[in-house]
């Protein structure tokens, strides 16, 4: 990308960047692991704020999305990948491609792994996903706070499966923060000198639409749980803007007439609890009141169709 650069900035597009300084580091970071070990917990705690959703369901992270941690010594691009599982459709093959993709893209990979369970046969299979890759490793150790009082055996578990990809390793609580300095620290020591690739003050890449509609997928996650999770795709079809008020208008799409109803609820009461949720969080999101109007569509099994998946958002990663 051509820029023009002065003394103190460097203006690709409209964007005003500042010049790092000398010894300056950056890079991406991509974050790695099964389903449901906290990948998106932990890079919301490391940025500051929330731009990736969560939920007690796996899988529920579907696109790459980029969290930026800017200090003043180096900025830390996180690509947090959706969990890499065996796929059952053609959305989960589309996640755990790009999921793949992550891997020979970033320049430092932190594997996550839940810290309260042993290593198991899925931890093992990542493990031989990245025997061939050269990119620096850091095995991290996610849900200490949970880990029962003798962890020995199960601390011992994941430092063997570091000790045979010679990984760094480092644990820590996305939950509670604890060890997250030392994880911060770990990742800048392996990264190299750099510019700043985006304005220091800047959270996230993605636009307020995408992260709109997964704070609205991510209340659907939480109240309907495993009746509709999965076969859920939310599409943000308007937003206006006044001095006073942003209107938003979307639109969740299942896969089933049943599914539609359970969205729906008895009078209209599961539309209404996930809209009032989602709005509480679209507001944090913006500063700002928020109408949100919420309409539920049957897309017959989108999750298999690739013409559904690209008009959905969802399609493997360059």
């Amino acid at each position: 990308m051509n820029s023009i650069q002065d003394n103190n900035f460097s203006v690709p597009g409209e964007v005003l960047i500042p010049t790092a300084p000398p010894g300056f580091k950056s890079g991406f970071i991509g974050i790695i692991g099964r389903p449901n070990v906290g990948k998106s917990t932990l890079m919301n705690q490391l940025v500051g704020q929330k731009i990736a959703i969560t939920s007690p369901v796996a899988q529920t992270t579907r696109n790459r999305l980029r969290g930026i941690l800017s200090t003043p010594e180096a900025q830390l691009i996180f690509v947090d990948t959706p969990g890499i599982h065996k796929p059952h459709h053609q959305l989960g093959e589309v996640l755990v491609r790009n999921a793949k993709i992550a891997i020979e893209s970033v320049d430092v990979l932190l594997f996550v792994v839940d810290g309260s369970s042993v290593c198991g046969g899925g931890d093992k299979y990542i493990a031989s996903l990245l025997e061939r890759t050269t990119t620096p490793i850091i095995l991290g150790i996610n849900k200490i706070d949970n880990q029962p009082e003798d962890s020995q055996s199960i601390d011992e578990s994941y430092f063997e499966l570091a000790q045979s990809g010679e990984w760094e390793t480092v644990k820590f609580s996305a939950k509670t923060g604890d060890g997250l300095p030392k994880v911060q620290n770990l990742l800048i020591e392996n990264l190299e000198e750099g510019p700043l690739y985006y304005p220091p003050d800047l959270v996230t890449d993605q636009p307020e639409r995408f992260i709109m509609g997964e704070l609205i997928r991510e209340q659907i996650l939480l109240l309907t749980r495993e009746e509709v999770p999965h076969s859920v795709a939310v599409s943000i079809d308007l937003v206006e803007e006044t001095p006073k008020l942003t209107r938003v208008l979307a639109t969740i799409n299942v896969e089933r007439d049943s599914q539609k109803g359970i969205l729906i609820g008895k009078g209209g009461g599961m539309l209404k609890s996930i809209g009032s949720a989602a709005r509480e969080q679209i507001q944090k999101l913006i500063a700002g009141k928020v109408y949100l109007e919420l309409f539920v569509r049957v897309q017959a099994k989108w999750r298999h169709s690739r013409i559904r998946l690209a008009e959905l958002g969802y399609r493997v990663e360059e």
